[in-house]
């Protein structure tokens, strides 16, 4: 008799990984619609990777190919009273949706929530994916009625482009 494989979890992300990271954050990026800049996104994962003081990074492999990752930075709110985080990007391959490998990535990002101290984990998801809200809502997440805002710094006229 021979074993099942194990279903895809997510482990720690290292450098190593850095080149199916960034074919993963390509398709998310394909799959949302926003603009995908290789250079810019490869430099940010690699020093998200460098320095665990920004956040952790997971990725979630089938037979040895890589199928989602996980990215939580950390940052610190007055109002959540200290650290907290943000589930900045969480993607899964069309075909290893739906079976409960999202609901292990949020239980993953808890569980380093609570080793880190964090009080309050955050996230965004598209106002039209209604199915993704309800996944969050269920998980415990609510939403506080506000607009996320954001402005680019740097950029000679704020456009994310």
């Amino acid at each position: 008799m021979t074993d099942a494989p194990a279903s895809p979890a997510f482990v720690p992300a290292s450098a190593d990984d850095a080149e199916a990271l960034v074919a993963l954050m390509r398709e998310l990026c394909l799959h949302d619609g926003s603009p995908f800049h290789e250079a810019r996104h490869r430099a940010a994962l690699a020093a998200l990777l460098a320095d665990g003081s920004l956040g952790r990074v997971w990725i979630a492999r089938a037979g040895g190919e890589a199928v989602g990752y996980l990215v939580l930075t950390l940052g610190y709110s007055l109002e959540f009273a200290g650290r907290d985080a943000f589930v900045d990007e969480l993607y899964l391959r069309e075909g290893f949706r739906g079976e409960g490998l999202g609901r292990r990535a949020i239980a993953t990002a808890m569980e380093a929530c609570r080793e880190m101290g964090v009080q309050a984990l955050h996230l965004e998801v598209e106002r039209t994916n209604v199915a993704a809200q309800g996944f969050y809502r269920r998980l415990g997440f609510g939403d506080h009625d506000r607009y996320l805002l954001t402005r680019w710094i740097g950029s000679d006229d704020g456009a994310s482009g």
